[in-house]
């Protein structure tokens, strides 16, 4: 099978296939780019499916996985945020005056890019798109045992040795391409190869049994 993993970066989205034994990568400008090659399964590293006050059930599971970093999984996305606003100062006062959770500026900066893919997935319906999380991908390669953080010096070290075990040995060459000009940051393409593991080979996912948004979208990560 063909299956593609994509992480989002500052210029646009890191995209690694893994078609057999045969593993690439490539960097696009937006998501029906990076997506426009035949593919059986596509894993992405943000949210899919949103709910209007932002909580979602995956998130809160995946966040349990990951103590003690729970942080490292952001939530709160909501449709609302962006489709009314395009400034978070004037979100977040709309979100107190809804009784909800303030936006981070993190997840604020990304909001394009959740737009980005719920328009491509709510018109691709058939095609099988998936939310990964991959700190949870690395947690699994890493037998359960929770990893430093990923731009830290041990943390980058131990996610390349992760991924070389599991059949990257191109790890070392991409991560020297990549600073010719792609414009993406290293933990970019290192997520973007744990997400194409998962989309290959998914081991599970929280939960097992989705609830889904107003436009039937499963809010489900996988890993």
């Amino acid at each position: 099978m063909i299956a593609v993993g994509l992480d989002g970066f500052s210029k646009g989205w890191v995209a690694v296939t893994i078609d057999g034994d045969r593993r690439t990568i490539s960097f696009h400008s937006d998501i029906a780019d990076a997506l426009a090659r035949p593919f059986d399964r596509a894993g992405i590293d943000i949210p899919i499916g949103l709910t209007d006050d932002g909580e979602r059930d995956c998130d809160l599971l995946a966040r349990v996985r990951l103590r003690p970093h729970a942080s490292r999984v952001f939530t709160g996305a909501r449709r609302w945020l962006w489709q009314q606003f395009d400034d978070p100062d004037l979100a977040n006062a709309e979100a107190v005056r809804r009784g909800q959770t303030r936006v981070s500026r993190q997840l604020w900066h990304i909001g394009p890019k959740i737009m980005e893919v719920d328009a491509l997935v709510r018109a691709n319906a058939t095609r099988d798109i998936r939310e990964v999380h991959p700190e949870l991908v690395f947690l699994r390669l890493n037998r359960g045992e929770a990893l430093p953080r990923k731009k830290s010096e041990e943390g980058d070290a131990l996610r390349c040795r992760l991924l070389k075990r599991s059949g990257f040995r191109e790890i070392d060459r991409w991560l020297i391409e990549m600073r010719i000009g792609a414009g993406a940051k290293r933990d970019d393409v290192l997520d973007a190869c744990a997400v194409a593991l998962a989309a290959r080979e998914p081991c599970g996912s929280v939960p097992e049994a989705p609830p889904r948004d107003v436009y039937g979208l499963p809010m489900q990560i996988w890993f």
